[in-house]
């Protein structure tokens, strides 16, 4: 394996206290952050607490990446945010995700993405069939129109060898059997670029583009193993400007106090109040970078809002705080947790540091990242409703960030979000 594909994945990464102080320089970095990058490639608590420093949570994952949006989509230790579609023995040892026997089919992500870079390791055999499928359907029936299927199988064995798009462009890449190998991918609107070792393979334009879609893992044929996989969104909106409120309604701030500091932060202090975006969004990818000031605070990120109501929208938690020392015992939800439907599954930030959360939300289905951790995977499985408190709520709504009450400290830079691109009907 090439140096160019180590370098990403060191996992010295140090102190999780002191990961994400780094100021306003750190401001700068985050805005020049979400473009694709030329980096080469109730549940029982799996992580000690003793031994926690946050980079065990995100393998794979420099913090700098972290801090600049990219998302761990395997935690190294469990298959949460993964969903199995064939009876094929998929199961983690060794921080790795492996399969040997079953029926062919895919291990998927619970979420979906659009435009996005993707990176990963993986380890074939000889005698492997398998594939790195991107904007697919759960159980896709045909390469060539309703997913990318990006192989792995020999030459000598299979038409669209290693780094090539199955029935769209064939690739020849020297790979050794039995050694880790790094798939790196860019998917913006109709285009898809790919690199295998840092050898570009292919830039392909769909004629039909596909929309959104989901990550898949494919077990045919042969061992496989697959680590460090990571994504960043890409193409989002800029929702604040870091100058000033434009694009913000504070109706109802009520006695909280919203300002930009000299640092081009949202500042946001006392409470009860909200401020609100003017865009709407209802299958989105949003991301904002955040700080609490003291111990204890409470917050929120309240989205598919009622425009105009008082908070009424479905609420992504931020509370740093946990109990009996334990990060997977969360307080009052915890930070990423669905606030009254699923608690956080472990507590990755802290108070008085800036840490970053993802939102990803299609349909019923919604998913936190915190600090490029998976900390929630929920599906609202209620009656339909307009109204988010009664029922699932799927038509656009505002973006409500929260004064929760007189104590209320908090600060926000590098929010953005982007509204998912609707999958195209196969029928087309």
């Amino acid at each position: 394996m090439s140096n160019r594909v180590r370098r990403p994945f060191k996992r010295a990464i140090g102190s999780f206290r002191g990961a994400y102080r780094i100021g306003i320089l750190a401001f700068a970095i985050a805005e020049l952050s979400f473009v694709p990058g030329a980096i080469g490639c109730g549940q029982q608590n799996p992580f000690e607490k003793e031994a926690f420093d946050g980079s065990e949570l995100t393998p794979g994952l420099e913090k700098y990446e972290v801090f600049a949006g990219w998302l761990s989509l395997f935690d190294g230790k469990t298959l949460y945010g993964w969903k199995a579609e064939s009876n094929v023995n998929w199961h983690v040892k060794d921080g790795e995700i492996r399969a040997d026997k079953g029926a062919m089919g895919l291990l998927r992500t619970t979420s979906q993405f659009d435009d996005f870079e993707i990176r990963l390791e993986f380890k074939s055999t000889p005698t492997t069939n398998s594939g790195l499928f991107l904007r697919t359907s759960p159980r896709p029936k045909d390469p060539a129109d309703d997913c990318f299927e990006l192989n792995i199988a020999q030459t000598d064995q299979n038409p669209f060898p290693t780094g090539s798009l199955v029935f769209r462009v064939q690739a020849t890449v020297d790979l050794e059997p039995d050694q880790w190998n790094c798939y790196r991918a860019v998917a913006e609107d109709n285009r898809l670029r790919v690199w295998v070792n840092d050898q570009q393979t292919l830039d392909y334009t769909n004629p039909k583009p596909l929309g959104r879609g989901f990550i898949g893992l494919q077990f045919r044929e042969g061992a496989i193993a697959f680590r460090h996989i990571a994504l960043k969104p890409l193409n989002q909106k800029r929702l604040f400007n870091g100058r000033d409120l434009s694009g913000w309604n504070t109706e109802k701030k009520m006695t909280s106090q919203f300002s930009v500091t000299v640092a081009g932060e949202l500042e946001m202090k006392g409470g009860k109040g909200q401020i609100e975006s003017i865009d709407q969004f209802g299958d989105f990818v949003f991301t904002t970078q955040c700080k609490t000031n003291s111990a204890g605070l409470n917050s929120g990120v309240f989205f598919r809002c009622i425009p105009g109501d008082l908070m009424n929208g479905y609420e992504s938690q931020i509370q740093n705080g946990f109990k009996d020392n334990d990060r997977a015992n969360p307080l009052d939800c915890g930070t990423g947790g669905i606030f009254r439907r699923q608690n956080a599954r472990f507590v990755v930030a802290n108070d008085q540091e800036w840490f970053t959360k993802t939102i990803v939300a299609t349909g019923p289905h919604m998913a936190v990242w915190v600090n490029g951790f998976q900390v929630s995977d929920w599906t609202d499985k209620r009656n339909p409703d307009q109204n988010p408190r009664k029922g699932l709520r799927l038509r656009k709504g505002t973006i409500i960030l929260q004064g929760h009450d007189p104590t209320t400290d908090v600060l926000f830079k590098a929010i953005r979000s982007k509204e998912l691109t609707i999958r195209r009907p196969k029928s087309d």
